[in-house]
């Protein structure tokens, strides 16, 4: 059954509004392209009814704009109404290619910037929409997310701040601990993952897969990821692993505790093809250093899957790495910024995740259950068949 099936004979609750924050201006016209289109599939049946009316539209975006005076302060405004409207906002805030003019100088926006926009147009809505949803693919400040001294909880500090504000719903993707939700049990928060897209990803691409425990293996690179791997190993029917990071507890670099060594735990590699799955690539250092001794365990091939490619220290690393035969392929999502350079490399595989988005957003307006959103399972076991029996076709 196809997902917009479960919208037919339900209507929206309010009027459907997407404030896409510039950050994000290429997912949110995506986003928006895909919804223009599904809504004119759906319920035609109620055309007639008042409830039909900014149902089917040329497009749901809002106008609006976040200037900045010159000392560096800003403001946002709404060029048109939203009273009344289910509003979904739309911001990246891991995006670092917007600037700004202060003070005669050139200042590149950080996710703090970025977070006070979302902030300035919640509060130019001024409590008028039916609803508010925020939705940040990358959750802001999502890495500080506990507390092992005197130190600021700032993820949890925002939603509660957010919701504080009139926000009624968060939607994210891979949230480094989802367990932050704790400090708003009484509002919504969604946090979606992406193991469709990336096996659709890979086997669209690597036409040669084995999918089976004896050809194939899905590898946590730390003890954080371990829930990812696990999920993602028993839907393709294959074993797990993981490393975890040893580090010295002693001394303190750029403010973590450098890790020593990345020790691994799980079954024989020899001669398999491994996928490494995690929610980020950062710097990328422990990423490569984990692909480099999968290879030297003798792996066949290693896929690296994270939901979120923000490579803080360049690509030239994995560069190096992948003539040096570490890697095979990078696959990561559409939900963040990438510097375009890096869609020149052979080993980069983007999944977009704009059509995944714009139905989210579609079950949200029409309040319909997400259950067949957030576990894919069966969608996953459909693409694997297809591409097993394909291969046996090959075979015979």
């Amino acid at each position: 059954m196809a997902a917009t099936d479960l919208l037919q004979d339900k209507m929206q609750v309010a009027p459907l509004q997407l404030i896409v924050h510039e950050s994000c201006r290429k997912l949110g016209d995506e986003v928006n392209a895909y919804l223009v289109e599904s809504r004119k599939q759906l319920n035609h049946e109620y055309k007639s009814t008042p409830e039909y009316h900014d149902y089917e539209r040329d497009t749901y975006m809002t106008s609006f704009v976040c200037p900045r005076f010159g000392t560096g302060e800003g403001k946002a405004e709404l060029k048109e109404s939203v009273r009344g409207k289910d509003v979904y906002i739309l911001a990246d805030v891991v995006n670092h290619s917007l600037t700004y003019r202060i003070n005669q100088y050139e200042n590149r926006m950080s996710p703090d910037d970025i977070y006070s926009d979302v902030k300035r147009i919640i509060a130019a809505i001024a409590g008028k929409a039916h609803r508010i949803t925020v939705i940040l693919p990358f959750l802001y400040e999502s890495r500080q997310h506990k507390r092992f001294g005197r130190e600021s909880l700032d993820c949890a500090t925002a939603l509660v701040e957010l919701h504080g504000m009139g926000v009624d719903n968060i939607v994210t993707f891979d949230a480094h601990d989802p367990k932050v939700q704790n400090a708003t049990p009484l509002y919504g928060f969604d946090n979606f993952t992406p193991p469709y897209q990336f096996i659709q990803a890979l086997i669209h691409y690597e036409k040669d897969l084995i999918i089976d425990k004896d050809h194939l293996i899905v590898i946590s690179p730390d003890e954080g990821a371990l829930d990812r791997a696990v999920y993602f190993a028993g839907v393709l029917g294959v074993n797990t692993g993981m490393f975890y990071k040893r580090r010295d507890y002693s001394k303190v670099v750029n403010g973590k505790n450098p890790i020593v060594a990345h020790e691994f735990l799980g079954d024989d590699i020899d001669g398999k093809d491994v996928i490494i799955i995690d929610d980020m690539i950062s710097s990328g250092g422990s990423m490569i250093d984990t692909a480099k001794q999968l290879k030297e365990m003798n792996a066949k091939r290693v896929f690296i899957c994270c939901t979120f490619g923000l490579f803080t220290d360049g690509i030239a690393a994995f560069d190096k790495a992948y003539e040096n035969c570490y890697f095979d392929k990078i696959i990561v999502t559409n939900l963040n910024y990438h510097d375009p350079e890096i869609n020149s490399r052979p080993y980069f595989i983007e999944a977009n995740l704009s059509r995944f988005l714009a139905s989210i957003i579609d079950f949200l307006n029409h309040d319909a259950a997400l259950s067949a959103v957030h576990t894919p399972t069966d969608k996953i076991r459909q693409i694997l068949d297809k591409y097993n029996s394909r291969m046996d076709e090959t075979d015979s």
